[in-house]
Order: C-alpha cells, then sequence, then structure tokens
C-alpha cells in the first residue's frame, strides 16, 4: 500500500532508557570473551538497557513525552492524538494510551490508541498520526514508541539474549498546511509471523501460572512459549528479499533518487543485515545510520533512538530529506520519506528507578 501524508511535520523527538546496562563483551557470562567479541563484531551491539521489572515501557514513553512537551514549550492540551506503538501492552486491557492520556494530562477530546506492531510500528504510527490530523479539526499528535523486548528472552537462548535492550521515544507532529508532502509504502506477510513470535500470553494460549506463579519450573514447554523465539536465517532472507524492493518503492512514490535523501535510518535490527541491506540498495555509507552498539535492537523505539543518539547536530535551518524505515516481526514492513526540521534537538535521558510508574491505582477519578 502506498500513501501521500499532507501538511504534518515532525516538531520534535526524545528517548528515553534505562540507566542499567549490560554487556556480554565486558562480562561474558554465557559465552567465552572470544565468542562474545564475535558476536559484537557480527551484531554491532556492545551492551544493552534493560529496564528494572517495576517499570514498563510505557513508563519510558512517559518520560520522553513529559521531556519533549516541555522542550518544545507545548501545552499538554494542546495534543489532540496520541498513538502508543508498543507490543507490551501494560494491562489485558484498558488500552495503555488511555492511562497515558491521563498521566500526561491531555485533554479528553483527544484520540488516543494502541497499536501492537514491533520493528515496522515507528513508520506505522508516523503514518497514522498524519491520518488522523489530516482527517481532523487536529493540530497536534503524539506517537511514543516502546517495548521491554529483554523480558521476553530465556536466559539460557545464547542466539538472543546479546541482541535485545529497552526503550521508549516520543515523537511530535504538527499540522502545517504549507509543509511538503511525505510519502509512505507498507506491506505485510503473515506467512513469515512464525519467525519472530512468542507463542504464549494472549488469547491463544494464555499463560495462566499456578499459586506460586514458578511457569519455568511446573510447566517448561509453556514457559519457553512465553519467551521470544527468533530465526536468524529467516529474518535476514527476508529483508534481503523484501527491504530493497521497499526503498525503491518509497523513492518511486516521492519521484526522487538515491542521492537526493540526506539521511536513511532503518530499523536497527543488526550491524550484519544492516550492512548487505546497505549494500544490496546501494545506499551510501555516509548517508546511512547504523547505530546499535549502545542500545542494541530496541524494536519500535530503534528508528527515532537512533537519531536521538547520532544525529543531534544533523539538524539545521534547513529540513532534511530522510527516509525511515522499519522490517521485522510480523512479517511487518514499511518506510517514509519526508522532510524534516526539527525545532529542538534530538536527545536521550535516562529514567531512574523511582520513577512513578503508569498503574491503574493512579487513574481511579480519570
Amino acid at each position: 500500500m502506498e500513501a501521500v501524508i499532507k501538511s504534518v511535520k515532525i516538531a520534535g523527538m526524545q528517548a528515553a532508557v534505562p540507566p542499567h546496562r549490560h554487556s556480554y563483551v565486558e562480562s561474558p557470562d554465557i559465552f567465552s570473551q572470544e565468542e562474545a567479541d564475535k558476536i559484537y563484531s557480527s551484531t554491532g551491539i556492545h551492551s544493552r538497557r534493560v529496564l528494572p521489572k517495576h517499570l514498563c515501557a510505557s513508563d519510558m514513553c512517559i518520560a520522553a513525552a513529559q521531556t519533549l512537551l516541555e522542550r518544545l514549550g507545548w501545552d499538554p492540551s494542546s495534543v489532540d492524538v496520541l498513538l502508543y506503538v508498543s507490543q507490551d501492552a501494560d494491562y489485558a486491557l484498558p488500552a495503555t494510551a488511555c492511562l497515558m492520556q491521563n498521566r500526561l494530562g491531555l485533554p479528553q477530546t483527544a484520540a488516543c490508541l494502541d497499536i501492537s506492531l514491533g520493528c515496522s510500528g515507528f513508520v506505522y504510527g508516523s503514518w497514522m498520526a498524519g491520518q488522523m490530523l489530516n482527517g481532523s479539526n487536529g493540530k497536534r499528535a503524539l506517537v511514543l514508541c516502546g517495548d521491554t523486548s529483554s523480558r521476553h528472552l530465556r536466559d539460557d537462548d545464547r542466539g538472543s539474549l546479546p541482541l535485545f535492550g529497552d526503550a521508549g521515544v516520543a515523537v511530535a507532529y504538527e499540522y502545517d498546511e504549507n509543509w511538503p508532502d511525505s510519502y509512505a509504502v507498507f506491506g505485510t506477510d503473515g506467512t513469515g509471523g512464525q519467525h519472530i513470535a512468542v507463542k504464549a500470553g494472549g488469547r491463544r494460549n494464555p499463560t495462566m501460572p499456578d499459586k506460586s506463579g514458578v511457569i519455568k519450573q511446573t510447566n517448561p514447554d509453556l514457559y519457553a512459549q512465553s519467551r521470544l523465539h527468533l530465526n536468524g536465517a529467516a529474518v535476514f532472507s527476508f529483508t534481503l528479499k523484501v527491504v530493497p524492493k521497499l526503498i525503491r518503492d518509497a523513492l518511486a512514490l516521492a519521484n526522487i533518487e538515491k542521492d537526493d535523501l540526506d539521511m536513511v535510518v532503518m530499523h536497527q535490527a543488526n550491524k550484519f543485515i544492516l550492512e548487505h541491506l546497505r549494500k544490496k540498495a546501494k545506499i551510501s555509507k555516509e548517508k546511512y545510520l547504523i547505530d546499535m552498539k549502545d542500545f542494541g535492537n530496541t524494536s519500535s523505539a530503534s528508528v527515532p533512538l537512533a537519531i536521538c543518539h547520532q544525529l543531534s547536530d544533523f539538524f539545521d535551518n534547513e529540513p532534511k530529506k530522510m527516509l525511515l524505515g522499519g522490517f521485522g516481526v510480523g512479517w511487518s514492513w514499511g518506510a517514509i520519506i519526508a522532510d524534516i526540521a526539527l525545532q529542538i534537538q534530538p536527545q536521550i535521558i535516562e529514567i531512574n528507578d523511582d520513577f512513578p510508574p503508569l498503574i491503574l491505582e493512579q487513574n481511579r477519578d480519570a
């Protein structure tokens, strides 16, 4: 599917990560030092951030959103749309976005909803925010992307443990009738759903712990199915088959060439995949951001997080033409080409362990 997004610009980006850093390179643990060094060389991931268990992805996103609103000088009452993009909802119900509306002080006239997507989620969220502003009287939107991917991992999964980290981001969008069009392309292939999956925990295969809550010992099969299954070879094959065409299709829709782009930022899966993708798409290194050394694969947050980490000095008074893309779990993929001129420099903050969690008990009067 193709879409043209009219009159909506990205005004700002803000990321939030936990201060707790884990590195298998510095502390090999289940790996030998030689194995850990090889993993780093291949994946480009030296360390990752891990959120403490009493906090959720929503808390990182709330911290990012509060900081972003303050830095932009936006009154929360001026935000008309809130989209929470995550595969780690706080509760089975209600939607986490509803609790975020209350916590952030957004007006009761705001449209707020959850989007359950991972690697492609930021692109989908950007498109949906743009179209919601275009199709309404709304002027401002927030897209909050976050996941706690580290919690889906088994402690004996040597293939996935070094890869995934936790992060949350907030991205602000604003209606501007004079802003240039943005162009988006999307795709889905559900036959690939088996290759990145957590099979237990939903309604199809619910997890019901016993009274002690110890699933791992009492039901090892259920425990294994409630943790991430990742077929790395299938992910690599899918990426090289689908994503170069995605980039070509986005460029064709925008009616531009690769050389017209100022920067390409794809989902930060791992260095090995991204380097092969860059070469196959024939994009120069200077215009292609790879940045996962300090954070790992952070799912829906990875594109804005990479921008906040590496491109704080990239934006000036002139808009930058950027291609932002996501691909992975689903299979699901998407890319957007947009002129971006941020009103503030993107940045990263750390969320303290004593950050007040977003819990239902705090919202009884909402």
